[in-house]
């Protein structure tokens, strides 16, 4: 698996709930709260799904509680090994 970046996980946000006006994703949100940044709960179980699609990473269940901002979730996501196809 390779390692999600930062804007890769911004634009997989933006795919899955969009981008809140006034929230400017360009500056330096990797610590910032989701919540401050316009996501929810569900956009972040969107987002989850779809980065376990894209990259084949098995996330745990309680991760998107968890990860209460970009940096939580790009270490959980980095450091969790892809799913291995059965043989």
């Amino acid at each position: 698996m390779e390692h999600l970046t930062l804007n890769q996980l911004l634009d997989i946000l933006r795919d899955c709930a969009g981008e809140e006006e006034g929230v400017d994703l360009t500056g330096d949100v990797l610590h910032t709260p989701f919540t401050d940044l316009g996501y929810d709960s569900l956009a972040l179980l969107q987002a989850t799904g779809r980065i376990e699609r894209d990259l084949g990473a098995a996330l745990p269940d309680d991760v998107v509680a968890e990860a209460e901002t970009p940096y939580q979730l790009l270490a959980v996501v980095n450091a969790t090994r892809p799913v291995q196809a059965a043989a």
